[in-house]
């Protein structure tokens, strides 16, 4: 059951994307800022608490319902299990920007491009060149691919399913949402949030970085984790970048790359290697045949997983 519903989700997702505007998303925007309101005081314990308001109430309800409906019909189940993952996935949620950067790049409309990754991403895109326009989407998109796909791929597949596929998405957006600065927001609320999310997305972020290794470069993308991660600010964004640079064969400059010590160098130790080239907008392509790939194997792998259960 959960092969086919994951993949009639993503049958469906590909057809009639979800709009981000959605009425369960508004609902959990809604629950989400009522209660960093009503439990921000400026102590981490208060976001401890306001986390466990909202994450609580929505797992315990999608499993409710889960369980209710097995009980009653395994087809009613059936239909929850797609009816969910289809919320969390999320797939054509981020992919129509990097569609729009790569069309405008491929139309030599620069500006456009980078007015579409400022619109995305926030950055500052004045001036900037092709290479950093690409170099940006891609590791944009390598995490949103990761956080709406493999992430709650991995989530949906532990023996709680569409609860914790719920569960996963829940807390990515209390992470990246609570940490916005607002006038109303300490910053001690969002403490939790995100180490909470770190550790739930700690084992499928490795996961989705092997699973990018061993549809790229191999070689490249082992490589680039062990000797690269440490160079983006959160560690499991490190592990997906760094393998998703050498998997792609593509240069993801981080921002805290750490130059060589004066007692290294005395030693003749040598900085690694770089990984990759250059990024170019023909790198954007590369990078949507390696997601499709990764995506691909994770449905043969669920398969071979449920042939052995039905087997045994």
């Amino acid at each position: 059951m959960t092969f086919f519903s994951v993949l009639l989700a993503l049958i469906i997702e590909q057809l009639r994307a979800l709009s981000p505007q959605n009425p369960i998303s508004a609902l959990l925007q809604y629950h989400a800022e009522s209660a960093a309101r009503g439990f921000d005081a400026g102590k981490q314990r208060h976001g401890v608490l306001a986390w466990l308001v909202v994450v609580v109430p929505w797992t315990l309800a999608v499993g409710l319902i889960y369980y209710v409906l097995y009980r009653i019909n395994f087809a009613l189940a059936f239909l929850w299990n797609v009816v969910i993952v289809y919320f969390t996935l999320g797939f054509r949620q981020f992919s129509h920007y990097f569609t729009d950067i790569h069309l405008a790049l491929n139309n030599d409309d620069v500006p456009r491009a980078r007015e579409i990754l400022n619109e995305w991403t926030g950055i500052d895109t004045l001036d900037m060149p092709v290479s950093e326009i690409v170099r940006h989407t891609l590791v944009h998109a390598v995490v949103a691919s990761h956080r709406h796909v493999f992430g709650v791929f991995f989530w949906f597949l532990i023996p709680i399913g569409p609860a914790g596929a719920v569960f996963y998405r829940i807390a990515e957006y209390l992470a990246r949402s609570w940490v916005q600065p607002t006038d109303e927001r300490t910053p001690a609320f969002s403490t939790f949030a995100q180490r909470a999310f770190f550790f739930i997305d700690w084992v499928p972020a490795r996961l989705t970085a092997l699973g990018f290794a061993i549809v790229g470069n191999f070689e490249d993308a082992i490589y680039a984790w062990r000797n690269h991660a440490r160079q983006w600010p959160d560690a499991n964004e490190g592990v997906l970048l760094a393998a998703g640079s050498g998997a792609l064969g593509a240069r993801l400059a981080g921002p805290l790359a750490e130059p060589l010590s004066v007692e290294a160098l005395a030693v003749g130790d040598a900085s690694p290697l770089p990984v990759g080239d250059d990024c170019t907008p023909r790198t954007l392509q590369s990078a949507v045949g390696l997601v499709w790939r990764a995506v691909i194997l994770w449905m043969l792998l669920l398969l071979m997983l449920s042939i052995a259960v039905w087997l045994s």
